[in-house]
């Protein structure tokens, strides 16, 4: 590895973080909680946001059970702690914002994001411990609290009505810019940037998904833009959780299996290698 590649992660961050605090302020959308989706099902309002909320708690869920008996498996035991921080925030932001699409506001959009926030941070210290091949947990820890600390901010800001969504948005850009990144500098396997890169296009497109709320909700008559996103974002995370899952199988069976020794010659051999 050429030695200035290991700097380009610090120096993206600094970049991004630079220009947030030159840009200034980024205010929520004032008709951020004017979402296209008007369905009542079963008395459940907004029922289609609330529902496919479902995704990520079955993902979450599934990744929780299959990977927590396997936390110390040499392939994801460096990232496992911020790993398990992502999978608690991908099944929070299933309940969080189930809750918040009930009955849209700020002050429900707090249990929204934080989940959210929690599982970006997450999935940012996982890779790094993957690839760097050093424990998450410290950086995990500090992640958990940048993304508590970002929704606060954005919220008492919001508040003071003067919102800023600034560290959020920088907790959810950095993991797609520095994940990629970091296991192309540290050579991580193909098929695990594969899985990683193709986890992060869903997401974008999810982001994206989200901004055409109306737009899509209007071009196909059936779904909307945000509920798009829930279902997009959540096969982002079954990609991620699948290929975990797959590296600890993996693992397994080279230690159930080994590779065989080589054996010895058959007595025929050596008494005849003796006799000559």
């Amino acid at each position: 590895m050429k030695p200035w590649r290991k700097h380009l992660p610090l120096l993206v961050t600094v970049l991004l973080s630079g220009a947030a605090l030159v840009h200034g302020p980024i205010a929520q959308l004032p008709d951020y909680h004017d979402f296209a989706d008007q369905t009542r099902l079963f008395g459940i309002p907004h029922f289609a946001d609330v529902f496919s909320n479902l995704g990520f708690a079955l993902v979450a869920l599934w990744g929780l059970v299959k990977l927590t008996p396997s936390g110390r498996h040499s392939r994801i035991e460096n990232g496992w702690a911020g790993y398990r921080l992502f999978l608690m925030g991908l099944l929070l932001t299933a309940i969080g914002s189930s809750y918040y699409h009930l009955d849209p506001d700020n002050a429900r959009l707090v249990w929204d994001r934080l989940p959210i926030a929690l599982a970006c941070g997450g999935l940012l210290a996982g890779v790094w411990g993957d690839t760097r091949q050093r424990s998450s947990t410290m950086l995990a820890a500090f992640l958990g609290v940048s993304a508590i600390l970002s929704v606060a901010w954005w919220y008492f800001t919001e508040q003071a009505g003067n919102g800023d969504l600034r560290p959020y948005l920088l907790l959810q850009g950095l993991p797609i810019l520095l994940i990629p990144l970091w296991q192309w500098i540290y050579d991580m396997p193909r098929h695990d940037r594969r899985a990683f890169a193709g986890a992060l296009l869903l997401y974008v497109i999810a982001k994206l998904a989200e901004i055409g709320d109306h737009q899509i909700a209007t071009a196909t008559g059936a779904f909307t833009g945000h509920t798009l996103k829930h279902l997009l974002a959540t096969g982002a995370a079954a990609l991620i959780v699948a290929n975990l899952i797959e590296r600890t199988r993996v693992s397994s069976l080279a230690h159930v299996m080994p590779l065989p020794e080589a054996s010895d010659p058959p007595n025929g051999s050596v008494a005849k290698s003796s006799s000559q």
